[in-house]
């Protein structure tokens, strides 16, 4: 049987449990705060990133994974045995780490010329964020544990990033004003009558696809697309912030609605938050064709 290592970076939110049940590398991207710079998931957990982003006036930031630790962990898995790792990214739209890990793949082959043919490198793009990537990385490991092959995983992967899909809510536009994502004007605009956007995560693209008027709005019609779009009876997931009281309307009103209960929950973290916030809710899905 092959020995397969799935490697994925600190944007799918996974947990530390779940990396470790899995068997997953996990590159963990760096994050800026004003001189300050951190690893995300070594130097804070979620909950403690929430507090630097409340005591700090401007925008942290993320830096890509570079190309030479993507080459430094490929060589470690080759000299550990592996036969092949399977690396699934950042949509490749929002940060280089993607073209990053293309680029190292190539540079390993061409300085390992002894590995070609004896270890494969894979490379897929999410073309999402959180648990859209998170989640399929944790039935890959299932698949290998079943004896999967190399070509079957990256299939599935890619299959999933294709018909992966998100409706999400920010609960505040300070943040989405201050990264760019929404203009300053049409934020202010929309903090004053109280909007809140419904975002449509799909195909590498975030788009504004509805919005709600006041909190209470936000989740019922989040569901509603929801169950539009999804194939039913399939598994779901849940997206959530510092607010735990949002996770707890947001997992009953699935249940409500969908008549079954999510995989599991996935609280954002720093690559997420810096962009929305965190107070937000989500439901991640596969969508009907």
């Amino acid at each position: 049987m092959s020995k397969i290592k799935l490697m994925t970076d600190s944007a799918c939110d996974l947990t530390a449990q779940q990396e470790k049940d899995c068997n997953i590398k996990m590159m963990n991207f760096k994050v800026a705060v004003g001189d300050d710079s951190y690893t995300s998931r070594v130097d804070f957990d979620n909950a403690g990133f929430y507090k630097i982003m409340e005591a700090y006036d401007g925008l942290p930031s993320t830096s890509q994974i570079t190309e030479y630790e993507f080459e430094n962990a490929f060589e470690e898995l080759y000299n550990d045995g592996y036969d092949a790792v399977v690396y699934m990214s950042i949509n490749k739209n929002a940060s280089a780490t993607y073209n990053n890990a293309c680029m190292a793949r190539d540079n390993f082959f061409e300085n390992h010329k002894d590995a070609t043919g004896k270890f494969n490198i894979g490379i897929v793009d999410s073309r999402n964020y959180t648990c859209a990537y998170g989640y399929p990385l944790v039935q890959a490991a299932g698949m290998i544990e079943r004896g999967a092959q190399f070509d079957e995983i990256v299939r599935y992967l890619n299959d999933w990033a294709e018909n992966v899909m998100i409706y999400f809510a920010p609960y505040s536009l300070k943040y989405a004003k201050k990264s760019g994502r929404i203009p300053s004007a049409a934020a202010f605009v929309g903090e004053m009558l109280g909007l809140r956007p419904i975002m449509k995560i799909y195909d590498g693209a975030i788009t504004t696809y509805d919005k709600v008027r006041g909190d209470r709005a936000v989740v019922p019609r989040i569901v509603d697309h929801a169950l539009e779009t999804m194939i039913p009876q399939t598994p779901y997931c849940l997206i959530y912030g510092s607010d735990e009281s949002i996770l707890k309307e947001l997992e009953d009103e699935c249940i409500k609605r969908f008549g079954y209960p999510p995989e599991f929950a996935t609280q954002i973290g720093a690559a997420v938050a810096i962009n929305a916030g965190p107070v937000v809710a989500g439901v991640m899905f596969r969508k009907n064709s």
